[in-house]
């Protein structure tokens, strides 16, 4: 069975990301060509494609570089549609059906089984991701609704698609200059909302990099667990390690029995030699005369 549309896939949760964002950027084509007639609005819209050519760039540089041949990705696997949708050509930005095929195809093949325990186990990455989707969706979607309920009330001051961007922005981040701020009750129940959920976005974006900078690394992590593993284990006994070596081995009878007749006799000739030495020290201390008992 060939893997060649394995070895395409990159995380899972990139994948989703990608597949997401150019469904967005789909989304996109049509407000701007069918439903969006505002000039205002349009410019909003265009400011996120350009932010979408951007990122889509950087994935096909990306998929060039990691993938096992990049001429194989380029001319059979559409790389060359990647590149051409990311470019700031109108006519070819309907290419990112391309990217977005194939996501769905290469997810379709891992099985949704595989794809949720790759989500699971890689649960800050994913969290990252979805955070980074959001803030894409509520820059884009904030400002146009900001900027259509704000720009043609009576003493507003978000007039043009760089105050709605800016008090988007400004908003999302939570620093609140002050110097844009909506006028109408919609306004500001918009702006309640994009409140919330910038301060969902920095607060887990800011827990993200916490965990990321004082979580344990890997190798340190088993080190201590080695460590803790040891300290665990129970000390060995006395009785447990063998005094003498010749314990180690089971002796059988004969060789036991042998073993003692050796040693006995090898006793018996230590006693004759040192009675020996006993009866020359007494003749030689009695003198040449005397006899010997």
């Amino acid at each position: 069975m060939s893997t060649s549309p394995r070895s395409e896939l990159k995380n899972t949760g990139y994948e989703i990301f990608i597949g997401l964002l150019s469904v967005v950027s789909i989304v996109n084509l049509v407000l701007v060509y069918a439903f969006v007639k505002d000039p205002a609005l349009q410019q909003i819209l265009t400011v996120m494609n350009v932010l979408f050519s951007a990122i889509f760039l950087g994935d096909f540089l990306y998929r060039l570089k990691t993938a096992p041949s990049g001429i194989a990705y380029f001319f059979q696997h559409f790389g060359w549609a990647d590149l051409l949708a990311s470019l700031p050509f109108p006519q070819a930005k309907i290419l990112r059906v391309f990217r977005l095929v194939r996501v769905t195809r290469l997810l379709r093949e891992v099985g949704p089984r595989a794809v949720w325990r790759s989500i699971t186990r890689d649960r800050a990455g994913s969290a990252l991701l979805v955070l980074l989707f959001m803030g894409i969706l509520v820059l884009e979607f904030g400002s146009l609704l900001i900027l259509r309920v704000e720009q043609y009330a009576d003493g507003a001051n978000i007039t043009t698609a760089s105050d709605a961007l800016w008090y988007t922005i400004e908003t999302i981040s939570t620093v609140g200059y002050g110097d844009r701020f909506p006028v109408t009750n919609a306004g500001r129940f918009i702006g309640t909302f994009i409140i919330v959920v910038g301060v969902g976005i920095f607060g887990t974006f800011t827990g993200y990099l916490a965990n990321l900078f004082l979580a344990p690394r890997k190798g340190d992590a088993s080190s201590a667990d080695d460590k803790g593993t040891d300290a665990a284990a129970p000390a060995e006994t006395p009785a447990s390690v063998p005094s003498d070596p010749a314990q180690t081995a089971p002796v059988a009878p004969g060789a036991a029995a042998a073993a003692t007749l050796d040693d006995l006799r090898e006793l018996l000739a230590r006693s004759e030699a040192n009675l020996s030495e006993v009866k020359a020290l007494l003749e030689a201390s009695a003198g040449p005369g005397t006899a010997t008992a």
